[in-house]
């Protein structure tokens, strides 16, 4: 009998030593996403870009870089010079009368805006879920995981809507520039 009551006890000492070490084991998740969003930030930035303005040009000798136009060229903007959109990405000069790249252009933009607008109205749909589901829940653990869902859908949802805005601006500057062209405006309505 002492002898079992002494395995009793020796095991209840190890379960509990163990389980008191087990906690301090382990770490948070909330720890390592700190740990490695502060090694991005201090991680270095690539320092060099490389485009073809950087290129060498055909008729330069091997290892001689392209360099800048020199300064006797007219400083002045041509009518050729490409207009840029609010997104930084620059286009090639269109052709005044032409139709096709009109609405193209405009329909692109109009497109990209819907298909914005139909996700963040989908994450809208997910949030409301997920308060639902959060509300419901008596398990913390359950109710932490739906809370960080949510917070990553609401932080989703705040990108979107500068999204729809920078969208929303560079079709109102596409219809500026277009009647500054002289487009006729029914080359951009939808559906044209």
């Amino acid at each position: 009998m002492k002898r079992v009551i002494a395995i009793t006890i020796t095991l209840v000492v190890a379960c509990a030593s163990v389980a008191y070490a087990q906690p301090s084991s382990t770490v948070s998740l909330a720890d390592v996403a700190r740990k490695e969003e502060a090694r991005r930030k201090s991680a270095k930035k690539s320092t060099k870009v490389f485009t073809n303005a950087n290129l060498a040009t055909p008729d330069a000798p091997m290892g001689v870089l392209s360099s800048a136009p020199s300064a006797s060229t007219n400083a002045t903007p041509s009518a050729t010079t490409e207009p840029t959109i609010p997104g930084g990405k620059a286009e090639p000069a269109p052709p005044k009368g032409d139709q096709q790249f009109w609405q193209a252009r405009v329909s692109k933009a109009r497109t990209d805006l819907t298909r914005t607008q139909m996700f963040a109205d989908s994450l809208q749909t997910k949030i409301n879920s997920l308060r639902t589901d959060f509300t419901n829940r008596d398990n913390r653990v359950e109710r932490e995981k739906i809370q960080q869902d949510l917070n990553t859908a609401l932080a989703e949802l705040e990108r979107l809507k500068k999204e729809i805005d920078t969208q929303q601006k560079a079709i109102t500057a596409i219809e500026d520039e277009a009647r500054r062209a002289g487009v006729p405006a029914g080359w951009l309505r939808p559906g044209a």
